[in-house]
């Protein structure tokens, strides 16, 4: 039987998921069912970006509703999580000592990108979360970094859960909505360049994805929802082996795929 490494890759796609979490919700709440529970969590999302990794030592994490013009349905949602301070200075400790440079927050809580998987997962908020900063800017070979310090973590019985999505064009997303209601054929193939990519265990390939792929760009036109993918890699370490939970499109545009490490 494989082990699990207690390191994921979750999709969280628009905010509607919330709502309608369809298949990929389904997959991700009976994927997290096999396991046992955590001690606690550590949450990147692209939603939180920030110039130096941000670590929140809030005890109580804020339900964060970040975007705008969906039903008010979705303004209602709490998701009152709880927090860990001593997590939070240990998260901090293993960047420093990885050589970063890192900020703290005393009241950030989750966004959208954060509590949306994180509901579908643990529905009774009853893990201890830390929410960590992203910094687009800095590009996937950081974000990789950042994965490889917080690996010592996963030894605790914390697990890192990275939220993102595998193609996100919200411009596409426009066109598509207007227009074919189709989706574009690059999304399955960049998805699919992506996963063999993982099973290959081929990480430089897809360090460089907007050159070594032809579809990488049009799939991110900016990286902040592809970049928890190697925050996870890096957590995951060397030879492990991803394993897909779910693979589907939502959204016209959105590859919903997530992944799980294991040993």
């Amino acid at each position: 039987m494989q082990t699990f490494r207690k390191i994921l890759f979750v999709p969280h796609g628009a905010p509607t998921f919330a709502l309608n979490p369809g298949a990929a919700g389904a997959a991700m709440s009976d994927m997290v069912h096999k396991l046992s529970p955590p001690r606690a969590i550590v949450v990147v999302s692209p939603h939180w970006d920030t110039h130096i990794p941000t670590v929140s030592m809030a005890p109580q994490l804020e339900t964060i509703h970040d975007f705008y013009g969906f039903p008010d349905a979705l303004y209602k949602i709490q998701y009152p999580a709880i927090g860990c301070p001593e997590l939070a200075l240990e998260v901090a400790t293993v960047l420093r000592n990885a050589g970063m440079k890192v900020d703290d927050s005393s009241q950030h809580g989750l966004d959208h990108g954060a509590w949306q998987p994180l509901r579908q997962m643990f529905p009774d908020a009853d893990v201890p979360i830390v929410p960590l900063s992203m910094q687009t800017h800095a590009g996937p070979e950081h974000a990789l970094r950042v994965g490889q310090a917080l690996s010592v973590l996963t030894e605790k019985n914390i697990w890192v859960i990275a939220s993102g999505n595998i193609s996100h064009n919200l411009r596409d997303w426009q066109v598509a909505a207007s227009t074919t209601g189709e989706t574009p054929t690059y999304v399955h193939r960049f998805a699919d360049w992506v996963n063999a990519k993982l099973q290959t265990n081929d990480v430089n390939a897809l360090l460089n994805y907007r050159q070594d792929c032809a579809d990488g760009r049009q799939a991110h036109p900016s990286e902040d929802h592809l970049l928890p993918l190697f925050v996870a890699l890096g957590a995951a370490g060397v030879g492990a082996k991803p394993q897909a939970f779910y693979r589907g499109v939502s959204d016209y545009v959105i590859a919903m795929d997530g992944y799980a490490f294991v040993n």
